[in-house]
């Protein structure tokens, strides 16, 4: 039963027609807003960038050693917008983007059939 766990497919879109030169963007397979988030992968100790993965969910370096220095440890940072140059060396993870609706109810009077002047409604929560 548990090796059967590996080969299971999972229904989780992956968002793959979302293109990556956008900031957001809605899914046309699930429906879901999507925003690209770009992440760049440092040495810790030199600064030098460093081409990075995703690896079980986390960002990691592709080396598991930076070339530069020869440490181990490394940052992760996120960038608002790629340039060209850190193209190669970027991470793209395309974030599903929560939904914070508040369910409230409006009303409206309208002025052409009634002869009444517009308040405000007091709103309960």
């Amino acid at each position: 039963m548990f090796i059967m766990e590996f080969f299971r497919k999972t229904k989780t879109c992956n968002h793959p027609k979302i293109k990556p030169d956008v900031d957001f963007a809605y899914c046309p397979d699930c429906g879901e807003l999507i925003e690209n988030r770009w992440y760049l992968v440092r040495c810790a100790c030199c600064g030098v960038k460093l081409k990075g993965l995703i690896k079980n969910g986390e960002i990691v370096p592709e080396e598991h050693f930076c070339h530069n220095c020869g440490t181990r440890e490394y940052v992760v940072e996120r960038i608002d917008k790629i340039n060209f140059i850190d193209i190669s060396y970027a991470v793209l993870v395309k974030a599903v983007v929560p939904n914070d609706y508040e369910n409230f109810t409006q009303s409206w009077v309208d002025s052409k059939t009634q002869d009444c002047k517009p308040k405000l409604l007091q709103q309960f929560r």
